[in-house]
């Protein structure tokens, strides 16, 4: 299996991309552009999971040197999920299912280093949003030290309707935040779950925390006040392992 990224750029390839079938994960669209050809390409792209981002030509041209016609495809290395049939699957399947909501994580070596703990983990899907979060690159690739490829990822539309199926399931949604008195080490966790982690600089969206089951933080006994979100992450999901050993 073929599990490099590539970049393509020009109408007609990417049109030659989608027609024969190769996966985009990202989709960049030079901002005010008007072309029936680009908005065909953007129409197709809608009904499937790619991120599409409108951005002034400068960025196009850091993309590629090469006639990129307002338009640049970057290639997924993996399939994507459905979240539905993976959910259906899974709770078939174990007593305590492990999911991880990622929203909005944008630095793409985070995202692989979550994979990466996720997968030693047990962590049997991550759900990520198709708009505003971390690109799958060979960064991520590598990051992931090859678990991106022995774990499902999910993207969907929006995190709330992601959390709304979890919850409508039987999962509870816990939500890593500092917005809390409550302890991870004090919440129950031998229950089917799903964590939210936020991204980098905002952490969890105010509306996603409106929704969650419970908030817990991770006890911070420096000076400084937050964790890199990948090991925050890890250490949610370590927590997970200790209590269900």
């Amino acid at each position: 299996m073929d599990h490099k990224q590539t970049t393509i750029f020009g109408i007609y390839p990417v049109q030659e991309a989608l027609s024969s079938g190769v996966i985009i994960d990202k989709l960049y669209v030079q901002k005010g552009i008007s072309n029936p050809k680009i908005e065909a390409i953007l129409k197709e792209l809608e009904s499937k999971d790619a991120s599409i981002s409108h951005v002034p030509i400068e960025k196009l041209n850091k993309l590629t040197r090469g006639n990129h016609q307002g338009v640049v495809a970057i290639t997924s290395p993996i399939t994507f999920s459905s979240l539905e049939e993976v959910v259906e699957r899974v709770i078939s399947e174990k007593e305590f299912p492990l999911f991880l909501v990622l929203d909005q994580i944008s630095d793409v070596r985070n995202f692989g280093a979550i994979l990466r703990t996720a997968e030693c983990t047990g962590v049997d899907a991550v759900i990520i949003q198709k708009k505003g979060g971390a690109p799958v690159t060979g960064d991520t690739v590598k990051t992931s030290a090859g678990a991106i490829f022995k774990i499902p990822i999910c993207k969907v539309d929006h995190i709330k309707d992601a959390l709304f199926y979890l919850q409508g399931s039987g999962i509870t949604t816990i939500a890593a935040t500092e917005k809390t008195g409550k302890s991870i080490y004090s919440c129950d966790l031998k229950k089917p779950l799903a964590f939210i982690m936020g991204s980098e600089g905002k952490g969890v969206s105010g509306s996603v925390l409106q929704l969650v089951d419970e908030k817990a933080a991770l006890p911070l006994l420096g000076e400084i006040n937050s964790l890199n979100v990948s090991v925050a992450c890890g250490a949610f999901l370590y927590e997970t392992v200790r209590q269900r050993l």
